[in-house]
């Protein structure tokens, strides 16, 4: 893949004038216009003989992967997500993103939004729409649970996230919701996907359940693609053969999406082992392996709950994990993680 990065400055004119000099080789090319930057990207053998010259152009990149926009070879560094202000992914401490799995009634989520506010969470998660594996589970409440949610952020102070699962769903969605989540079953979705890339708010990405990195990173690419750069990758599990838990949260591709990608990556810990009693181990293994944040699910009443109650953690568990996901935090401050490390040698 060939990218032309354009310089902050330059014009719809700069653009236009490298469109063409790329185009002009019978080569056909997309113009990506972001936040931050505007690109050109072309397949590979297009002729760029001239094109760094022209007026507006900052770099021409040649990357050997299928996701340019997503790689460190085009945008090295990391690049940080605010998602509201004084809240920021991929700065800092991890972010912890915590709530029920679904929005239930008016009460569990404003004592389940309180209790994991007081405990330290940054974001409040919570499901208006849930994807069941069958019709006849708890689909959720819908536009009810939007205003629900809308209801519990102010209480809170917390900017939430949700999941939606089709492009008109995102769409109207969008303007009530801090972050726009995609669930496993979605991530490659790509009329969702289109249309997320559209939408000015940042989107958290899940892996799907059997999803290679490069497929993960190519649906990322999907809503980079369309202009939005507010991107959050979070590993959720993978589906093995072993049923003792519910997925197989994969910890080394934590360090390895960072060797690859400038997006923020977040880890799962509820779905990936489907056990409360496991959640808390393996949310501290994931930030000592350098994760950005985690999306942990709390519940008021987990054995009550509509929606995955047995991986649920209830406000007193998740105030422990809190706890102990300080002490790791230290300990990453002082030492660095597995992939500052690297870069430090």
């Amino acid at each position: 893949m060939i990218v032309v990065e354009m310089a902050q400055n330059s014009t719809g004119i700069d653009l236009e004038r490298v469109r063409k000099s790329v185009e002009r080789g019978g080569t056909s090319c997309r113009i990506v216009s972001g936040r931050e930057a505007s690109y050109i990207v072309a397949s590979d053998g297009t002729d760029t003989s001239g094109v760094s010259a022209l007026p507006g152009v900052r770099k021409v990149n040649a990357v050997s992967c299928c996701y340019p926009l997503a790689s460190r070879a085009v945008r090295p560094g990391s690049r940080p997500v605010e998602i509201a202000p004084g809240v920021v992914l991929g700065e800092g401490d991890p972010v912890i993103m915590a709530g029920p799995c679904a929005v239930e009634s008016r009460d569990q989520l404003l004592e389940t939004a309180l209790a994991v506010r007081k405990a330290g969470a940054r974001i409040l998660r919570g499901g208006a729409f849930k994807p069941r594996s069958h019709p006849y589970a708890f689909q959720g409440l819908g536009s009810e649970g939007i205003a629900l949610l809308k209801e519990a952020r102010k209480a809170s102070g917390l900017p939430v996230i949700t999941e939606v699962m089709s492009p008109e769903e995102a769409e109207w969605v969008a303007p009530h919701v801090d972050i726009l989540q995609v669930g496993a079953r979605n991530m490659q979705n790509f009329s969702l996907l289109k249309v997320l890339g559209r939408l000015d708010r940042p989107v958290l990405l899940k892996r799907g359940m059997a999803a290679t990195v490069e497929e993960w990173l190519q649906a990322a690419e999907y809503i980079l693609a369309g202009g939005n750069d507010r991107v959050i990758l979070c590993e959720r599990g993978i589906r093995s053969f072993d049923r003792n838990t519910r997925n197989t949260l994969d910890l080394g591709v934590i360090p390895l999406l960072k060797s690859l990608t400038h997006l923020p990556v977040v880890a799962d810990p509820s779905h990936a082992t489907g056990r409360r009693d496991l959640v808390l181990p393996m949310s501290l293994a994931a930030i000592a392996a350098g994760a950005d944040g985690l999306l942990v699910e709390v519940h008021c009443d987990p054995g009550a709950a509509l929606c995955d109650g047995p991986q649920s953690l209830d406000p007193e568990e998740f105030s422990r994990l809190m706890t102990a996901a300080k002490r790791i935090m230290e300990a990453v401050r002082e030492e660095g993680t597995p992939w500052q490390r690297m870069l430090a040698r």
